[in-house]
This record gives structure tokens, sequence and C-alpha cells, in this order.
């Protein structure tokens, strides 16, 4: 593998547990990897305080994987 994404989506939560809103997230794999290799990464995801109101949190649930 040369190149790759991986993308977060991250779930606005309200507070009775309601889905109110997915961002998405694009970062950029730690490349190159070999054969029967093993790597650890750790992404950030930032989101603005006004997206997330009094009462909410978020939950990133999804992961996609693109490889190259």
């Amino acid at each position: 593998m040369t190149s790759g994404t991986i993308t977060f989506g991250t779930h606005i939560i309200g507070p009775l547990g309601v889905d109110w809103s997915t961002r998405t997230t694009t970062h950029a794999l730690p490349t190159p990897l070999t054969g029967h290799s093993r790597r650890t990464a750790t992404w950030r995801i930032c989101l603005p305080a006004w997206r997330v109101p009094l009462g909410m949190h978020i939950d990133t649930r999804d992961v996609k994987v693109d490889w190259r």
C-alpha cells in the first residue's frame, strides 16, 4: 500500500439519544505499509463548539479506510 485515507463519521447525539447530525473528517494514512506489518496511529477529531450544543455529546461510530 502506497497511499490511502481514513474517514471518521462523528455523530452529534442529543440528550435523549437522538442522532442529530453526522460530520465526517478525513485524514491521510501513515504509509507505506508492507505486508504483514502493523502500525498504530491516533487522529484528532475536532468539531466547533457551536456544532455540539449544551447537553449533547459526540460519538465517532463510523470508520472507512480507502487504500491505493
